[in-house]
């Protein structure tokens, strides 16, 4: 018997604190673009923050509550869309009478829209609450209601405001008691006299402002003394610099009077998105040590527009190489409470996330910490509502001696009002247009990338003719890879591709080195992908036996050497080592015709990084290494500049926004294969990043499905004849024909789910070109064979074919039919699979 299935009845049994927030219809708006309120916010920060200007003092829009019941809650009640009567709004206010809110817009207003109702919910369904609704301006009523109760329709209301700058909307019980008067202002919109519009969900209320002053929005405290103090005194150079059309650069020098110290904040403010950045730079220009920095914050300060409103904070657990890696996690931040989150090795990504919404139903901002080792965030919110955000380097206590100078991590902020998955979507378009990298100017395309490693008893057994035989094998299968991908253990190693220390090719299986590959490959249109390992370094290698000066042990011997009974790490902080590398490394690059340069991580350098500081030096080898790092990647980029750079670092260990503007993570975790969690990583890590990667070496094509990325490593034996070639050749060419629109903005259909018994889905989608992708799973235990899956994001007028991917029939709807009732979606195996493309007709 066939089930219909609605996507509200696609459910995960997880606990709800790792549930995601799935908006159930999305705004009538298309496109995901910044508002002007939130481009006012962005700039007022950029104006006090970066530059040390309070702003010209005007009224800005906000909401004040005379009286309400309940509090007034800004585009949704407790995190859902409004409600009247099943049509969902994204946008308004609620309210519960008795409820007198004022509107204050600063300057004149021309008309005021909205739909108002009694909210349908689990506490108003069936037909209960009665209200009425007022407009009025002063004294004197514009607009009254009849009697609204549940289910009765929402009723569109339109009054002129003529020039007023404010006005006030009531909710009058409808006289029965104030019982279940949950009453929608939904769509709640002015239209000013100079033609703006102002969306009543993006105002905000009396006690949500942000909280803006001109103190630096980092900390430190240097011999003893806080940074708040020292600062207000030292003498202060400023600077702005135009970067280019979207981007204007701020910096502020302070100069200790005392001593050499020197203090540079450097700052990015944006015209095309309402984000900021900065970073920290600590320079000693004396002829002495100076004294102890410490507690070194890259951000300190509060962060307003919260008030008495729920606050939480959306982010994921990293990578922790399991089938939860990335799993959407929502925690809540009550009044007086704090949350600690960092990576447990210096690895950026270990079992931590160095990306953060902090969320409420009026808004918020999303956070970026960018550092390549081990941060710490603490989000500390106070009784006032506010919330205290510290991130920096987990442990600083040093002096810099002369000459010397250390960074903090790069601190991104992006703000916004209204939902938040529209806010991950503006996330997801900021990181396109301004971190993602780029060759040539160009982003990164998908990309088929398969390799052999899987193929081997060891990797190590990989030769010169192998890697041919494979080539030709995929290409003869009409499976042409993009690039060949030449993994661990090309080097002399001894047949353990661990023992990495000797950046060598192995001659004896590569005889005309690395080059035969690449000039194989060339001119069949195949570009080649190298592993490399140059940070872990093996005993008894060239590095060990020749400078072992050059490496890092967690316990160093008494003649401050390592032991070489110990892996070592390689000190990218150690200039001499940093040169050598770079050459090396680039050396090899080009002699061997390398087109991408994949770097792994597979080792935790935290304690190598500690056990080396001296106790008035604490912190100063975790800093100068990790700009070694990025300053390595910048100079390999810079001699190679067609070349890509792949992070993969244990699968998804070094993700962070600096890592990121520099490397694609093809590789997105060492938890590979088993398609529910691919799915799942995909679904929680899509939110985030745009672009990523996994490998497949599934013989059945829904476990393949389930993991096309926009990389796709394939780990296939192609010289068996057990091998589905023409299968897996057929989904490669369907794969190359949508894979593109997995750049568009990113909606999840279905809730987050690990769980065989559940369906999964996510949609991905372009206003601006009018294409889309949806992907639907039916796991192996789920007894549903179909569902109306509610696409987002669509344009609700406009006309849309959606065809299947399989099956190629097209099914023709407006955006408003697929985004209320849905998309019918029939898998009748199980498990199965169901793509759909979309195109705006």
């Amino acid at each position: 018997m066939e089930l219909i299935l609605m996507k509200t009845l696609i459910v995960c049994f997880a606990l709800p604190l790792l549930l995601s927030m799935i908006p159930k219809q999305a705004s009538a708006q298309p496109g995901i673009r910044p508002t002007a309120a939130e481009q006012d916010i962005a700039q007022t920060w950029a104006q006090t923050k970066l530059m040390g200007q309070m702003p010209v003092k005007t009224v800005q829009p906000h909401i004040q509550v005379i009286r309400n019941n309940d509090p007034v809650q800004l585009n949704g009640r407790h995190g859902k869309p409004l409600n009247l009567s099943g049509v969902k709004y994204t946008k308004g206010l609620y309210c519960h009478a008795v409820s007198r809110v004022i509107i204050y817009l600063g300057k004149p207003a021309k008309s005021f829209n909205a739909v108002v109702g009694v909210d349908s919910n689990e506490q108003t369904l069936p037909v209960k609450g009665s209200v009425h609704f007022v407009v009025s301006v002063g004294e004197k009523q514009l607009y009254s209601s009849p009697l609204m109760r549940e289910g009765m329709p929402g009723l569109p209301v339109s009054v002129a405001l003529n020039g007023a700058t404010d006005f006030v909307l009531d909710v009058d019980d409808g006289g029965d008691g104030i019982a279940c008067d949950q009453a929608d202002w939904a769509d709640a919109k002015v239209v000013m006299a100079d033609g703006q519009t102002i969306w009543l969900g993006e105002i905000p209320m009396d006690d949500q402002q942000q909280i803006m002053t001109t103190e630096p929005p980092f900390s430190f405290i240097y011999n003893g003394k806080p940074s708040s103090e020292l600062l207000a005194v030292w003498p202060a150079k400023r600077g702005t610099k135009k970067l280019d059309s979207q981007r204007t650069q701020h910096t502020v020098e302070y100069a200790d009077p005392n001593s050499g110290l020197r203090v540079l904040c450097e700052g990015i403010s944006y015209t095309d998105y309402p984000a900021i950045e900065w970073v920290i730079k600590f320079r000693n220009d004396g002829s002495s040590d100076t004294g102890i920095l410490e507690n070194i914050q890259a951000i300190n300060l509060p962060v307003g527009g919260f008030g008495a409103a729920p606050v939480s904070v959306h982010s994921t657990p990293g990578t922790t190489v399991q089938a939860t890696d990335f799993q959407p996690i929502v925690n809540p931040l009550a009044k007086g409470t704090k949350q600690t989150y960092a990576p447990t090795d210096g690895r950026p990504c270990a079992a931590a996330w160095p990306y953060y919404n902090l969320n409420s139903s009026s808004g918020g901002v999303i956070l970026a910490i960018g550092w390549p080792g081990q941060w710490q965030a603490d989000f500390t919110r106070g009784e006032d509502g506010a919330v205290q955000i510290t991130a920096g380097q987990q442990l600083t206590h040093l002096k810099l001696q002369p000459g010397e100078s250390v960074r903090t991590p790069l601190i991104a902020m992006l703000f916004y009002r209204g939902e938040w998955l529209r806010s991950q979507n503006l996330w997801r378009r900021w990181m396109l247009d301004h971190n993602l990298p780029r060759v040539e100017g160009k982003l990164p395309t998908p990309q088929f990338t398969p390799c052999s490693s899987h193929q081997f008893a060891e990797m190590t057994q990989a030769d010169e003719a192998s890697q041919k035989l494979f080539i030709d094998g995929y290409i003869k299968a009409g499976m042409k890879p993009d690039y060949w991908w030449m993994d661990a253990g090309w080097y002399p190693c001894d047949g353990n591709w661990p023992k990495t220390g000797t950046w060598e090719v192995d001659k004896k299986r590569f005889p005309n080195g690395l080059r035969a590959v690449s000039d194989y490959a060339h001119p069949k249109g195949v570009k080649i992908i190298v592993w490399f390992e140059p940070e872990r370094v093996y005993q008894d290698t060239w590095l060990t036996d020749n400078h072992p000066e050059w490496l890092l042990t967690p316990n160093p011997t008494t003649d401050g050497h390592p032991s070489k009974s110990q892996t070592q790490l390689f000190n990218l902080g150690n200039p001499e080592a940093w040169n050598w590398l770079t050459n090396h490394i680039d050396g090899l690059i080009k002699s061997e015709g390398i087109d991408l340069y994949r770097q792994d991580y597979n080792v935790g350098p935290l304690g190598f990084w500690r056990g080396n500081d001296a106790a008035d030096r604490q912190g100063i080898t975790e800093n100068h290494y990790v700009t070694g790092y990025l300053a390595y990647w910048d100079e390999l980029r810079r001699r190679n500049p067609k070349m890509w750079i792949d992070s993969c670092a244990s699968g998804g260990h070094r993700n962070d926004l600096e890592t990121m503007r520099r490397a694609v993570p093809l590789l997105r975790s060492d938890f590979l294969f088993e398609p529910n969690s691919q799915q799942a990583h995909t679904y929680g890590l899509a939110l985030w990043l745009p672009y990523f990667g996994t490998g497949t070496k599934s013989p059945d094509a829904y476990s393949i499905r389930s993991m096309m990325t926009l990389n796709i490593i394939g780990c296939w034996d192609i010289r068996s004849e057990q091998t589905d070639k023409k299968m897996i050749a057929k989904l490669l060419a369907q794969w190359r024909e949508v894979a593109g629109e997995m750049l568009g903005d990113y909606y999840p259909l279905t809730n987050y789910s690990l769980s065989s018994g559940d369906w999964m889905g996510w949609q991905f989608y372009s206003p601006e070109k009018g294409t889309g992708l949806v992907q639907i799973f039916r796991r192996s235990q789920s007894p549903y064979i179909s569902a109306n899956m509610q696409l987002q994001g669509l344009e609700p007028e406009a006309q849309y074919a959606v065809r299947n991917v399989d099956t190629g029939r097209v099914i023709r709807k407006s955006g408003k039919v697929l985004m209320g009732v849905g998309l019918p979606v029939n898998i009748k195996q199980m498990p199965g699979t169901a793509w759909y493309s979309i195109k705006r007709m």
